[in-house]
């Protein structure tokens, strides 16, 4: 691999802090005798606390993802590469009853700490998780778990179809708890790779596991960059001095299209979409919110902003899916019927200044989104420009505070961020995050009597094409009301050096650093 010196010059001159972090797998100082060793260096523009992932403790909101991402974490059963649910931890389980699950583990398989994973260990884990976590406490359900040997059995307080499919969220990640979770959200896991220093939103070292259970690790190191900026993350690759990259802008796709690189990419179910807030005054006018769906130019988002790296979406799912956007209909891009809607709701310009007013109040919207997904700045540009030709005033504010702003209802009217809708496969997840009473990320506090009745069915329902069904009508509910506007779904790439392989892009976006990563021989 090549030589880091100039990288790491690039960051002291930023002035970046690169001071390195005790965690539980060692406490060792890299020396000068890591320069012998084959190193990955992985620059990607997510990894820090604007995205909820300060850190690599799975049990702390969605660190999960980098807990999993950067192969120290390994969950129960996995995704493959259809989204099927198959045994990674686990090597498979009885479904009892309805509410009791019996889940047999792997035999020899240790923690980073040297513990072996048993299934007091995985007890003590998931315990821990649902009494810290709250969206797993809701997804799960779980009212006890018991261990005998190399079995768990896990009963729920109600019937819980997807159960495997929300252990197998990066949450579920099972991790040491014996060994601890220190202060700055260092975890033993099982993977490839063992945690040796983390400075959040800056860096994380890595070293590989000499007694992982499912082969050999790749790499002698790996370190993790983030990297927030799009051109910096271009030059990074370019010069050599990182191997891999995710999040890179599309406008630097064609500087990677030669045999330098590797391309890996993957069509996904993230969305880029618009939540409503209900608490607005504004937006609690269905005209406004009717104009806005009816105001957002998707194809040309995709075709001109992403550079055809993505697809329109019209709901919560991307066509590929049985519950797909092809099941369902929504507003399409008609900024005439749009004026329409607007006028007839009373919306008029009349000071001739391009924006509308109503009983004295102009047609303003606040549109809160965050730069570090190179998407969401772009959309918010392509929306200001559409919505302002039909008499909307936008202002954008791009922050990576936006996460202490979004839970103030008083700050912003459309809210712009990024999820994978369907990352366990299964149509509930969406719903349960973002679009129910008790949704741990219900934005924008909507609520729909229909959608409440319709959960409460899918929450007990086993049935996969009654689930499929379910998640049609649900997701119609959330189009008719204009409760979200779904603008596009991600087509999603890794890019890797020639002299590396094994760096894919999965559908769930969950697994990057795995023990396939390796130098080419």
């Amino acid at each position: 691999m090549k030589k880091r010196k100039r990288w790491l010059a690039f960051l002291m001159s930023a002035a970046l802090v690169l001071g390195l972090l005790s965690g539980c797998a060692t406490e060792q100082t890299p020396s000068d005798s890591d320069t012998a060793q084959s190193t990955f260096v992985f620059g990607d523009t997510t990894f820090n606390a604007e995205n909820e992932e300060p850190d690599i403790n799975p049990h702390n909101t969605y660190s999960g993802w980098a807990c999993i991402r950067y192969g120290v974490g390994e969950t129960l059963f996995r995704y493959s590469d259809t989204m099927e649910i198959q045994p990674w931890l686990a090597t498979g389980y009885e479904l009892v009853d309805e509410l009791t699950w019996k889940i047999t583990l792997r035999d020899g398989v240790a923690f980073s700490s040297g513990r072996a994973m048993d299934g007091e260990a995985v007890k003590e884990c998931l315990e821990h998780l649902i009494e810290v976590h709250d969206r797993a406490r809701s997804d799960l359900m779980i009212d006890t778990i018991a261990a005998d040997g190399q079995t768990v059995t896990i009963t729920t307080t109600e019937p819980r179809p997807t159960l495997l499919n929300y252990l197998s969220d990066p949450y579920g990640c099972i991790i040491d708890m014996q060994a601890g979770i220190t202060e700055d959200g260092m975890v033993c896991g099982t993977g490839p790779y063992i945690a040796d220093s983390l400075t959040t939103g800056e860096q994380l070292e890595l070293k590989k596991n000499e007694n992982y259970w499912n082969g050999e690790p790749g790499f002698d190191r790996v370190t993790v960059l983030t990297i927030s900026d799009g051109d910096t993350l271009t030059m990074a690759l370019q010069s050599g001095e990182i191997d891999g990259a995710y999040g890179m802008p599309y406008a630097s796709y064609p500087l990677f299209q030669n045999d330098d690189y590797t391309f890996s990419s993957t069509a996904t179910s993230r969305a880029f979409f618009a939540h409503m807030n209900f608490e607005s005054t504004i937006i609690q006018d269905p005209a406004v919110r009717r104009a806005i769906a009816m105001g957002i130019d998707k194809e040309r988002f995709v075709r001109d902003l992403l550079g055809g790296n993505g697809y329109p979406a019209i709901g919560v799912y991307p066509d590929n899916f049985s519950f797909g956007g092809d099941a369902v209909t929504a507003r399409e891009y008609d900024p005439d019927g749009a004026r329409a809607v607007l006028e007839a709701a009373g919306w008029v310009d009349t000071d001739g200044d391009g924006i509308r007013e109503k009983n004295g109040q102009t047609l303003t919207i606040r549109w809160l989104t965050y730069p570090s997904r190179q998407e969401l700045p772009l959309l918010a540009e392509s929306v200001q420009a559409t919505l302002g030709d039909i008499g909307f005033e936008v202002i954008i504010n791009s922050t990576a505070d936006h996460n202490s702003i979004r839970v103030d209802p008083t700050a912003w009217d459309v809210y712009a961020s990024a999820m994978v809708t369907a990352p366990t496969g299964d149509p509930a997840y969406f719903f349960t995050t973002h679009c129910l009473d008790s949704s741990a990320v219900n934005n924008g506090h909507y609520h729909s009597d229909a959608l409440e009745r319709l959960a409460t069915e899918l929450d007990t329902t086993f049935d996969t094409d009654r689930r499929a069904e379910l998640a049609v009508e649900m997701q119609q509910i959330l189009l008719n009301d204009d409760a979200f506007v779904f603008c596009s779904h991600l087509q999603m790439s890794m890019i890797s050096q020639s002299d590396v392989e094994g760096l894919v892009a999965h559908p769930c976006d969950f697994y990057e650093i795995t023990v396939d990563l390796k130098p080419v021989p």
